[in-house]
């Protein structure tokens, strides 16, 4: 956001540039946005009465102009919390977080999306219930919750659309129910429910995280089916209706039948399913890309040549990503990323993309790890709670 130097910036673009370490003292404000010291006092009044604000516990900082040394404002990130889920074919996670992305309380457990969203959201519910209690937060204090699914997400509605390995989710109102769920277990007021794709919040979990001078982060998530977050100039590219980033069902001449019903997908040959179901035609038992994982873990010979060649599968693809977005990260995360999976990605995509495509690439396995797409659901609640137009709504229904 670049503040208005006309003298109408707002107080929600005020809060906007004290955390974006932009401006962090009065005066910087008033050099920032053109305010006059009074307005500017009025402004903060409303942001520091809302809880949203408070002094630097650093203390006074020396002003650039001279005269007495100008206190530093913060955003006061205890005022609430956010809960957040990422949900995957046979598991799900679950966290109360800080307003920046500290983890106060998880939970990780099975959880089958096959059981459909009324089931699935109302022990998401449960959990919550049962992480405010870990974490000694009131249900009072939670501002939003977000939730990841392994669907594409149409951002306006919530909604997922024709998810292939989501069965009975189609255009179900997630938000509705899950806020639902989050009151009948908590017994907290009704808040936000925010729901995007595993892998776009995934990729911004990692970006805000350790990446955030990177202006184009694309992160693959390579689990039960593939799907890839592409993050530009720090937001989340989601594309018309949530469908970008869907490089699972990419044809790759392949006669495999993938569970979206054609053949030939990167999916049906290349995940952590398929990796699975080639295994246990060996007779290893495996029969999903956590088994897969456990297997790597362990150091499992046929589990690492087959990993590495799903790895040069995907890495064929990911040529044609690389040279067409041009970013500057791309992070491997899912059940299959580790060495022999990364290997095979790297010996195609260098082999296949233009050096000067690659040249300035890094490629990286997760970091966050499990916990990327919690904190990436965290920072997509208090981006838009915190975004400058709403915190005028938010202050204005406060009554500040």
């Amino acid at each position: 956001m670049t503040a208005r130097a006309s003298g109408q910036a707002s107080a929600g673009e005020l809060l906007q540039l004290v955390r974006s370490g932009r401006a962090t003292t009065r005066g910087a404000l008033q050099r920032a946005t053109g305010l006059s010291r009074a307005t500017v006092g009025q402004r903060l009044d409303r942001l520091f009465r809302a809880g949203w604000l408070r002094e630097g516990a650093g203390g006074p900082v020396d002003s650039p102009l001279g005269g007495r040394p100008a206190m530093t404002l913060e955003f006061d990130d205890a005022h609430a919390v956010v809960l957040a889920a990422d949900l995957d074919t046979r598991h799900a996670r679950a966290a109360v977080l800080t307003l920046t992305g500290e983890i106060l309380a998880e939970q990780h457990d099975a959880l089958l999306i096959d059981d459909g969203p009324e089931a699935v959201l109302g022990e998401l519910g449960r959990w919550f219930a049962e992480l405010l209690r870990k974490s000694a937060a009131a249900p009072g204090s939670v501002c939003g919750i977000g939730l990841a699914v392994p669907g594409p997400v149409d951002s306006e509605t919530g909604r997922v659309v024709q998810p292939p390995i989501m069965p009975g989710w189609d255009g179900y109102d997630i938000r509705s129910r899950l806020a639902r769920a989050f009151t009948e277990h908590t017994g907290g007021p009704a808040v936000p429910v925010l729901v995007d794709n595993d892998a776009n919040l995934m990729a911004y979990g990692e970006q805000r995280v350790l990446y955030p001078d990177c202006s184009a982060l694309v992160l693959v998530k390579v689990s039960t089916g593939i799907g890839a977050g592409v993050i530009v100039d720090g937001t989340v590219y989601r594309g018309i209706d949530g469908g970008a980033g869907d490089i699972g069902h990419i044809r790759v001449g392949a006669e495999a039948l993938c569970r979206c019903g054609s053949y030939g997908c990167l999916a049906a040959v290349a995940s952590g399913g398929a990796v699975a179901r080639r295994l246990a035609a060996q007779g290893v038992p495996a029969a999903s890309g956590s088994d897969v994982r456990d297997l790597l873990a362990a150091g499992h010979p046929e589990a690492a040549a087959l990993a590495r060649e799903a790895g040069r599968q995907v890495g064929d693809v990911l040529a044609t990503v690389v040279t067409l977005l041009n970013p500057g990260v791309l992070v491997i995360a899912g059940d299959l990323a580790g060495t022999p999976f990364l290997t095979g990605v790297r010996e195609l995509l260098y082999q296949r993309a233009l050096p000067r495509s690659t040249a300035r690439l890094d490629v990286v396995t997760s970091r966050l790890g499990e916990q990327a797409g919690l904190v990436g659901a965290g920072a997509l609640v208090v981006e838009h709670l915190y975004a400058p137009e709403r915190v005028e709504e938010r202050l204005a229904a406060l009554g500040v």
